[in-house]
């Protein structure tokens, strides 16, 4: 029997990492990597030898050595070079599948636990790794790991998805708690990066309407569409703000008993409408004030709801004209939605022909979105993408959809008899972007009939954003 040396765990050399892996032996031999720098002894256990799990579990836990699986085909490879590295000189195997491996392993002696249990006292543990909090989902990717890093003495938050900010739990676990290392379990964490970003976000402990921070699934939202004081542009501008705030509930509830989520009422706000006049700085869209937007959003906010601010841009760029509300956008409560209908060329007007922007445009104006969702460590942001014909996002299928930060979804704006409505959603459905979801319109005048709540959920996919015009 040898056992050289003292136990030595570590405090991880990044302060993000993921302990990837495409099996529960991999993910093990990852956490033990990253945990420990010297091990005596390891517990080994058969990589299909789940019904001893609990048991090398238990062993490992004890003595404060990792847990480590045996491969059931291959020479473990792999394995035997995190005994070198561990400088481990005991194998403590659990099972006849661990105990045949360990015969011919060249660099440690191999007995039941029952056998070390006395030599074991004498080691020596580092103190615990209480510095270091390690994410992990119980399932059977990340059992052993897990023995492994309970041995070392790191915090752990066991989740049930891989996204803290999608948990209310590991939300209230991570609010207010700063953390100097993260440790993910399995691959399905991602890239570390984006671990880390997760992790600080969830910190920040700021939720959206419906508490979490990550969109959907989780909720659907029903939205009176239009502008503020104005009675031609939508369902929003017909009443003064508490009464909007009153019907946006009222019609929101009428989806409640049709779906398993909550059902958030929200506005839809255009914050910039098309002009026919070119106006003083010859953009053709009126951009409306702070001050004339905030007080809907404040009541909003206060009511628990969710608001999304519209662009119209004219001849000017989604961009340009989304940076005017960095103020309002900063706001947890508060998305983007560009209205391509709207955004003109030189030489363009509104009303004679319909406007298209460039993919490459919509990249530019999601990117800053991203950005300051990020920097402020926002909830994840909804970017909505109004459409009723493809060529109005020309090169549709570049839209970068891969932000983080935001939902991208795709709104179904098309008016008209239900066959015309539903020829329009099979359309855009055609070759989406990845990673999208959708949303759908009913207008009060135009449709022939209005789809009932009833008829608009079952739709599919099923909308997750319902405004109404």
């Amino acid at each position: 029997m040898v056992l050289p040396g003292q136990l030595r765990t570590a405090v991880p050399a990044e302060a993000t990492l993921v302990a990837a892996g495409a099996t529960a032996a991999e993910v093990a031999l990852a956490t033990s990597r990253v945990l420990f720098r010297r091990a005596p002894a390891v517990v080994l256990l058969g990589e299909e030898n789940q019904a001893e799990l609990p048991k090398a579990a238990e062993s490992a836990i004890r003595m404060g050595v990792p847990l480590l699986l045996t491969p059931s085909a291959g020479d473990g490879g792999p394995l035997r070079t995190e005994l070198v590295r561990l400088q481990t000189g005991s194998l403590v195997t659990i099972g006849a599948q661990a105990a045949k491996w360990a015969q011919v392993s060249p660099s440690a002696s191999a007995a039941p636990p029952s056998i070390f249990d006395a030599a074991l006292r004498d080691i020596k543990p580092d103190p615990p790794l209480n510095r270091v909090l390690v994410l992990a989902v119980d399932d059977a990717l990340s059992k052993a790991a897990l023995a492994t890093v309970r041995a070392s003495g790191a915090r752990i938050l066991t989740m049930t998805q891989f996204d803290p900010r999608a948990e209310a739990p590991a939300i209230k676990a991570l609010a207010g708690q700063p953390v100097d290392h993260v440790l993910g379990l399995g691959s399905a964490f991602g890239p570390p990066e984006r671990l880390r970003q997760r992790v600080d976000t969830a910190a920040g402990g700021i939720l959206l309407p419906a508490g979490g921070q990550v969109l959907f699934p989780g909720r659907r939202m029903v939205a009176l569409y239009g502008h503020p004081g104005d009675t031609k542009l939508g369902s929003l501008g017909e009443q003064g703000v508490p009464e909007a705030v009153a019907r946006a509930k009222k019609v929101a509830a009428g989806y409640a008993s049709l779906v398993k989520e909550p059902v958030v009422p929200a506005f839809e706000i255009i914050a910039t409408v098309a002009s026919g006049g070119a106006g003083p700085d010859g953009d053709y869209s009126s951009e409306s004030s702070l001050a004339h937007l905030r007080p809907w959003v404040d009541a909003a906010g206060a009511a628990g709801m969710y608001v999304v601010l519209d662009l119209q841009p004219g001849l000017t760029d989604f961009l340009t004209q989304a940076k005017r509300y960095t103020e309002l956008l900063a706001l947890p409560h508060v998305g983007l939605a560009l209205d391509p209908e709207w955004r003109l060329k030189p030489g363009q007007r509104h009303m004679e022909q319909i406007g298209s922007v460039s993919a490459g445009e919509v990249n530019a104006t999601s990117a800053w979105l991203a950005q300051l969702t990020r920097e402020r460590k926002l909830p994840q942001k909804l970017l909505m993408l109004h459409q009723f014909r493809l060529d109005m996002i020309t090169n549709r299928s570049t839209l970068d959809t891969s932000h983080d930060e935001l939902q991208v979804v795709i709104h179904a704006d098309g008016f008209g008899s239900r066959g015309q409505k539903l020829e329009t959603w099979r359309f855009l459905r055609v070759s989406p972007p990845p990673n999208v979801r959708w949303g759908w319109k009913n207008f009060y005048d135009e449709d022939t009939p209005t789809f009932t709540p009833a008829q608009t959920v079952e739709l599919n996919p099923s909308p997750v954003f319902i405004s109404y015009q």
